[in-house]
């Protein structure tokens, strides 16, 4: 016969690999039990990020003997019983595959007890293999120990990153879990070291603030919305508070911490108007509505979930942070207050008639002359001196001798866009791009030689981080330093940034650290590489660059256009985007249909 049963080891170690990635999995399914039996303080103990110790006590109900022995057998639960079970799920466990897949690839250890048992009950596995069974004095409540997780895989442990990544990944699902939970106490100790010691409140405003940061918590508005049988609550950030990743966003179901793609797109609908393309706000996000409307059985590590009336979801949750933002939000500025003041547009550099510069023009300026009023504060463009600039008559090759200062300027573009003539045809330059690229590798040249002029900030800029994010940070304070920043320690998670380089002093510093931070983590920080200080590097110049919607002067953008022929790339900015785009008089003929 070809086709034959699996083994049991051998099934209980596929599952183990749809439901156990990582050390985090393990905590994160460990801890759902503990939540699940009612556990009110729930101590989660870790050595080498999970590699050696994943130890999970709680308070909870604990288990009698008969029930001990059955949790650790594949598809044994106390969660559902009948099909209608499996369509109505209340619990955050319920497929009865936890245990058994995380003892199948662990030396692993069950004590339990319940309240009124006399004594607890210590089951001891390995590798999927029943050691022991014996009665042990215990507390009430349960202690599972999952020790060198992955010994008998070694090609799943070997996929397993470094110790800090992994550590980083067990914080954040304690991180999750706490926000949900405030009545509920969560201590996490790495090595010994206490990381998270979260005391249990009533007051779900202070495990708010001990994981989104005080500075955060200040400026969350609070939801609270119903719409038929859906209620929408928890937080969402006044527009001032942005995010260039979803590492901010917070999603739960009915108190189960998800991935949705459909919540997290009403979030940003209800922010229309108010965050450009690529910010994202802060938010915690927290759905309740009826069991049998919403399906946590599409995915074995139950991250994601499927809603029977998905519209009905995105409408409420867009309508409830629309609602709040309206209400609350003081920076708002809606569509309609654009219309009514559409001399708006024009005083951010939409000219009513464009202006042309002509070759010679009294005001091109010298070859010296820096770009003043570009966005960025102290600008030192590094242009080594010269003679007076002339731009040439003769306009043959021009492009293939990338020579930017010969284009002849003739204005901007919705105040975004410079318009160039050429003997070629029109181009058009994104004036923050070309911005962007210009500093970018101005900033590079200097950042070996400390060449910065740097600002010392009156009031130090603190900022305070997750545990993930600051294992990060600590490692890339030479980066900053090299930078041109002064950071120090500020106690326990928050550091103090005591200066910064001139030409981004007026501008959000906490955002371009915290920005640096999320995208490593988002991308994959491995620490020692040169992509982390060179996306530091990207940021700065990003945020120094002048915007969109920026009116320049005539010498402004001719300057603009001369540096970026210094470029040893001018053609993109740091992060991919083309600089420029032409339409040559050929392509222009055949729209208008001319003929050739």
């Amino acid at each position: 016969m070809k086709i034959k049963i699996l083994a049991e080891n051998i099934s209980n170690k596929i599952a183990a690999g749809e439901i156990v990635e990582r050390p985090a999995s393990v905590v994160k399914e460990l801890v759902e039990n503990a939540l699940d039996a009612k556990g009110t303080r729930i101590l989660v103990e870790i050595e080498k990020g999970g590699k050696s110790l994943i130890r999970v006590s709680d308070d909870g109900m604990g288990m009698v003997k008969d029930d001990a022995l059955l949790s650790i057998e594949r598809y044994a639960t106390s969660k559902i019983e009948t099909d209608e079970d499996l369509f109505s799920i209340n619990t955050f466990g319920f497929r009865g595959e936890a245990l058994p897949s995380i003892a199948s690839v662990s030396r692993f250890s069950l004590v339990t007890k319940e309240n009124k048992a006399q004594t607890g009950i210590e089951i001891k596995i390995e590798g999927g293999k029943v050691f022991s069974v014996t009665d042990k004095g215990a507390p009430e409540g349960t202690m599972v120990s999952v020790k060198d997780l992955f010994f008998n895989t070694p090609a799943r442990r070997k996929f397993l990153k470094s110790i800090d990544t992994e550590m980083g990944h067990i914080a954040d699902v304690i991180s999750t879990m706490a926000l949900a939970n405030s009545n509920v106490q969560f201590k996490l100790i790495h090595n010994g070291r206490t990381v998270y010691n979260l005391l249990s409140s009533p007051d779900s405003t202070v495990r708010t603030e001990e994981i989104l940061g005080k500075d955060t918590k200040s400026n969350l508005y609070s939801l609270g919305f119903s719409k038929e049988n859906i209620s929408i609550s928890g937080w969402t950030s006044s527009p001032v508070v942005k995010r260039h990743t979803t590492r901010g966003i917070y999603i739960y179901v009915n108190g189960r911490f998800v991935r949705d793609k459909i919540v997290q797109h009403a979030l940003l609908e209800g922010y229309t108007s108010r965050l450009i393309k690529g910010e994202f706000p802060v938010a915690v996000i927290s759905i309740a509505l009826p069991y049998n409307e919403v399906d946590v059985n599409v995915h074995p590590a139950k991250h994601e979930v499927r809603f029977s009336e998905p519209n009905k979801i995105h409408e409420t949750v867009r309508a409830a942070v629309k609602e709040t933002l309206d209400l609350l939000d003081p920076y708002k500025k809606s569509v309609e207050d654009f219309i009514q003041k559409g001399q708006h547009y024009k005083s951010i550099g939409v000219s009513e008639t464009p202006v042309v510069y002509q070759p010679g023009v009294k005001d091109i300026p010298a070859q010296n002359e820096t770009v003043s009023n570009l966005g960025a504060k102290n600008v030192d463009p590094y242009i080594e001196s010269g003679k007076q600039k002339q731009v040439s008559h003769i306009q043959e090759n021009l492009w293939e001798k990338k020579l930017f200062k010969d284009l002849i300027v003739l204005g901007q573009l919705h105040g975004t866009y410079i318009i160039c003539e050429a003997v070629e045809g029109i181009f058009l330059i994104d004036q923050h791009a070309a911005h962007e690229r210009i500093l970018y590798e101005q900033i590079k040249a200097k950042a070996d030689s400390f060449g910065y002029s740097i600002q010392i900030l009156l009031v130090p800029e603190v900022i305070e981080f997750g545990y993930r994010e600051t294992g990060i940070f600590e490692k890339l304070l030479p980066d900053f330093q090299r930078a041109g920043f002064e950071v120090e320690p500020f106690g326990g998670n928050a550091f103090a940034v005591k200066s910064v380089p001139a030409f981004i002093a007026d501008k959000d510093i906490k955002a371009i650290i915290i920005e640096t931070v999320e995208k490593l983590i988002e991308t994959g920080f491995i620490p020692g590489l040169e992509r982390a200080s060179d996306e530091l590097l990207k940021l700065i110049a990003c945020h120094g660059a002048i915007r969109a919607n920026q009116k320049l002067s005539g010498k402004e953008m001719t300057t603009l256009l001369s540096q970026l022929d210094d470029c040893k790339m001018p053609s993109h900015c740091p992060h991919g985007r083309p600089t420029w785009v032409k339409f040559s008089i050929k392509e222009l003929d055949k729209f208008f249909k001319r003929a050739v």
